[in-house]
């Protein structure tokens, strides 16, 4: 199996797709272990000469700021701080997600600035590396001070309490570590401030961002190539995809939607034979601006999100060159709640569009049978998979409503504006798996109308049906479609992660 070092380079985007499958293992770079264990040592010194309390060191937190503790209580006041945190609701958080946080948290830490001990950090990476994952709730962070309820989940483990998932079921922590015996983690007992380093960071927060942005750079590849798809099955025109239009309005995503969907269109001999119409409905000849406006989103939020992921997000920080412990704001997640609103809403105009492509190729009309079956009216045929879609999609305009409009005052006012990112990033995966079966009802209608048109196509997009076809086949009469439908959307997120869907 391979291993990912981490602390050494920025991590890239098929990089943090193996750490979310699980396939590969974790190890910290030595640089980061110096830094790391430097950075302990600083702070075991500055608390030593320190004539004052170090919030978060020898400190209560939150409002109890100014609650000095004594020495004597420090690893128990961490422990205590990790064990009262744990107050997670809701769904569980899925796999992916969680191996992703572990893997952050220790990119954060590999800094050296949140004076942890390097034996906790090794500790998570063996976590990590063992197979066992933490149990850990969607509710319950405010997107500040850290996602303190999520991470203190995910830090219980390392307790040698909480529950966790292995082998598919659902464990004691010290069941699981009886079941690993040499190769679970070795439990710890915390030490100062390790408890806060460990929940306070936006790493909830950050590993939903990049597995919704992992899936949207692949959802936002598919939608253009199965855009051009339903536009060849429309009989639709090519001359809005040609470079010369989008040279006059060169925005980056236009631009680059406009190429793909030209490179996949013009092989076909059935685009350049003479047509009736002289245009195409704004879901088909608009894809450009509108998939293209989208790339401009999620690029940005992916620009957003690569900062994130590899920089210092707990506190407080430990600062050796100024000889100091800064007690400021790294976890707040205002960067994050925003970007992850506006990729929610990119993702969602993708639903919304392609939706309407597929309205369009049900409609009886450019010589296809209403609902793409033959003897309509005996046969519903697609009817009612397009009302499933028009739901879904109207869903995820509600689910764009903005988490980041909104800040609830806690902990007796201490913490009076919070980001409100850790809804932003639970809401946006529930877009991309609802964009997954938007999109699949859409290739489920092209292939249809391909079929009836009796055309297959040329290239990537004849490659394309083929292969959805063996999964997916055409109907000939009315038929259970839910399975169907559950097929397309399965064979979307079977593919894989291609170089070329990378938006950066």
């Amino acid at each position: 199996m391979e291993t990912v070092l981490l602390g050494d380079q920025p991590l890239h985007y098929f990089q943090l797709e193996a750490i979310a499958e699980g396939k590969v293992r974790l190890a910290i770079s030595q640089g980061a272990k110096e830094r790391i264990t430097a950075s302990r040592a600083f702070l075991e010194d500055k608390t030593a000469r320190s004539k004052h309390p170090i919030y978060g060191v020898n400190t209560g937190f939150g409002s109890l700021c100014n609650v000095e503790i004594s020495p004597e209580q420090l690893g128990q006041l961490q422990t205590n701080l990790v064990r009262s945190h744990a107050c997670g609701a809701g769904d569980y958080v899925q796999k992916e997600v969680i191996r992703l946080m572990l893997a952050l948290k220790v990119e954060s830490f590999s800094k050296g600035v949140s004076g942890i001990r390097l034996s906790v950090v090794e500790s998570l990476v063996e976590l990590y590396n063992s197979g066992a994952l933490p149990v850990i709730y969607q509710q319950g962070s405010l997107g500040a001070s850290g996602d303190l309820a999520p991470l203190a989940h995910m830090s219980l483990p390392l307790l040698g309490e909480g529950e966790m998932w292995y082998e598919g079921a659902q464990y004691d922590t010290k069941e699981v570590l009886e079941l690993l015996g040499d190769r679970g983690w070795r439990p710890c007992e915390l030490a100062s401030k390790e408890g806060l380093a460990l929940l306070n960071g936006t790493q909830f927060m950050s590993a939903h961002a990049v597995y919704a942005l992992l899936q949207g750079q692949k959802l936002d590849y598919l939608c253009d190539k199965i855009g051009a798809l339903s536009t060849l099955a429309h009989d639709g025109r090519i001359e809005a995809f040609t470079p010369g239009v989008h040279a006059t309005r060169p925005q980056w995503g236009q631009v680059k939607t406009a190429q793909r969907i030209l490179s996949w269109l013009q092989p076909c001999p059935t685009m350049h034979a003479e047509k009736k119409h002289v245009q195409d409905p704004y879901s088909f000849r608009c894809m450009p601006q509108v998939h293209g406006a989208s790339k401009n989103a999620l690029r940005h939020a992916i620009e957003v999100v690569d900062v994130e992921i590899n920089a210092a997000t707990d506190n407080p920080v430990v600062l050796e060159a100024e000889d100091a412990v800064v007690s400021a704001g790294n976890f707040h997640g205002q960067p994050l709640a925003l970007v992850l609103d506006y990729a929610a809403l990119a993702l969602h105009e993708l639903g919304s569009i392609s939706e309407r492509r597929t309205y369009q190729l049900i409609s009886g009309r450019r010589e296809l049978p209403p609902f793409l079956v033959k003897n309509a009216g005996l046969n519903s045929g697609l009817m009612i998979a397009q009302y499933t879609a028009a739901g879904i999609v109207s869903q995820n305009k509600q689910y764009c409503t903005p988490a980041s409009a909104d800040s609830i005052e806690s902990s007796n006012g201490q913490e009076d504006h919070v980001s409100m990112g850790a809804n932003a990033a639970t809401k946006l995966l529930k877009v991309v798996e609802n964009l997954y079966s938007i999109v699949g009802i859409e290739l489920l209608n092209a292939s249809q109308a391909m079929y009836l048109r009796g055309v297959e196509g040329e290239g990537e997009l004849a490659s394309l049906l083929q292969d959805f076809r063996k999964v997916c086949p055409v109907i000939q009469e009315d038929e259970y479609m839910h399975p169907k439908m559950e097929a397309a959307k399965a064979f979307l997120k079977s593919l894989p992660l291609s170089e070329s869907a990378l938006l950066l």
